[in-house]
């Protein structure tokens, strides 16, 4: 019998919460990143060298019909360990047993190891010495030919307040409208110049504005590439900014940020329904008199409606705060993100910009010059997988969840990424056991390096 009439036939095994990764191990020896602490190595760090392309056959080229063999594929609620996956024509057909394939199908052993979905970084500002707020073919060159080898296929390019922000949104809007080599590029997210001053983290002070300015308007102008707008709620005019952003398709974000829940709950009412980067830059429980008032990071992990993210870098929270989250929302609602800048794929101690900011990389995350904030992180997402594995202890059918299916539904890109379900475009990642990334497919074609 052919593989095409044999999708429904699936042999899988499907893990309990606990103790699934130790199963699935087998023999290995995967890499545990310590706890965050001062001076503690970070996770591994990419290269920085311009990463050179090339396409062949097995691992290096497009597919017709291919057959993934021998490796533990990660759907979003199951482990499949004794099935091929099949790839026709740039997308997943669905599953096989290896003894029905078809003897004209080109089949790959991909010796026992991990077949994921492509992963997606929704919140990621660069890499590499570059950031997506330059309007520069070779700094968006860099940064996502830098997040493909390493195992994102899809992400969306970041930008801070700057002075020169529309020049960025106006960039981005181009580079989408073209093919590319590197990571898709699935719109933009827009820490916004709408920010309360108290909570601006590493953003520039002089780039923050008045929600009701009149000034949004111009960002508005770029709602066909704009997927996720962050703004403090409780600033005069967020309310109405919030309407208008939904109205227009774009997920309304509450980010550095100084509300309290009532903020929060008044904005959810006018379309807010994401929360950036939980914990950094955002208000918690103040008391007030006798009176406590929570904040949006209460709000976050416990109204209904809301998605949020986490800077799962092993620098930015504790394990301990990365497991609160994890267990108030759940990985349907909770996503990471690398949060990276230009310093990610950057040497200890390097110096590096955005817009009129200058920070370094230390200690394995980015800061600022005077240690008083962090300034993004030095991680890219796939390097926090073992973090979400190992460190705070999520089953790796969840953690990968984390990191494709919910970022893409959190922007609305599910139906065609973020799993490895029949009809969806093969983006995908052979990890080894470390979760370090072997190959990566993109479009039903392989990217690999060369020398490999």
């Amino acid at each position: 019998m052919s593989w095409a009439n044999r999708r429904s036939d699936v042999s899988d095994m499907a893990g309990s919460r606990i103790g699934l990764r130790s199963r699935l191990r087998m023999n290995s020896q995967p890499v545990t990143p310590k706890p965050a602490e001062a001076g503690s190595a970070p996770p591994a760090q990419p290269a920085s060298a311009g990463f050179p392309y090339q396409t062949s056959n097995s691992f290096g080229g497009s597919c017709g019909r291919l057959a993934l063999t021998n490796g533990r594929v990660v759907f979003p609620d199951r482990i499949s360990t004794d099935r091929a996956l099949i790839i026709e024509a740039g997308r997943i057909a669905g599953l096989a047993h290896p003894a029905d394939l078809d003897t004209d199908i080109e089949v790959i052993d991909v010796a026992g190891r991990w077949i994921t979905p492509g992963l997606i970084d929704i919140h990621t500002h660069g890499a590499v010495g570059h950031t997506f707020n330059e309007p520069d073919r070779v700094a968006w060159t860099a940064i996502t030919r830098e997040n493909l080898r390493r195992g994102t296929t899809g992400l969306l390019a970041t930008f801070a307040p700057t002075p020169d922000l529309t020049d960025g949104l106006a960039f981005c809007r181009e580079w989408m409208r073209a093919d590319h080599a590197g990571t898709q590029v699935l719109g933009a997210y827009l820490e916004s110049p709408y920010v309360n001053v108290a909570q601006k983290g590493a953003l520039d002070a002089s780039c923050v504005r008045a929600a009701d300015d009149g000034s949004a308007a111009a960002l508005l102008a770029f709602a066909d590439i704009l997927r996720v707008f962050m703004l403090a709620p409780e600033l005069p005019g967020a309310l109405d900014l919030v309407q208008a952003l939904n109205d227009a398709g774009i997920v309304p974000a509450a980010g550095h940020s100084s509300a309290h829940d009532t903020h929060v709950a008044a904005a959810m009412q006018a379309g807010l329904r994401h929360v950036t980067h939980l914990w950094s830059a955002m208000s918690t429980v103040v008391r007030e008199g006798p009176w406590r008032k929570p904040g949006v990071l209460e709000a976050a992990l416990t109204f209904d409606g809301l998605t949020a993210e986490i800077i799962a870098d092993n620098r930015h929270l504790p394990a301990t705060l990365m497991r609160l989250a994890y267990k108030c929302l759940g990985p349907d609602r909770l996503c990471a993100v690398s949060d990276a800048l230009a310093g990610a794929g950057l040497p200890e101690g390097s110096l590096y910009t955005m817009g009129g900011m200058t920070y370094d990389v230390h200690d394995g995350v980015g800061m600022v010059l005077d240690r008083t904030s962090f300034a993004g992180s030095a991680t890219l997402l796939p390097q926090m997988l073992p973090v979400l594995l190992d460190v705070v202890g999520i089953p790796v059918v969840e953690a990968v969840r984390m990191v494709t299916l919910t970022p893409a539904r959190i922007i609305g890109a599910a139906a065609e990424i973020g799993s490895l379900e029949p009809g969806k475009r093969a983006d995908l990642v052979v990890f080894d056991d470390a979760f370090a990334a072997q190959h990566v497919m993109l479009g039903g074609k392989w990217v690999s390096r060369t020398g490999e």
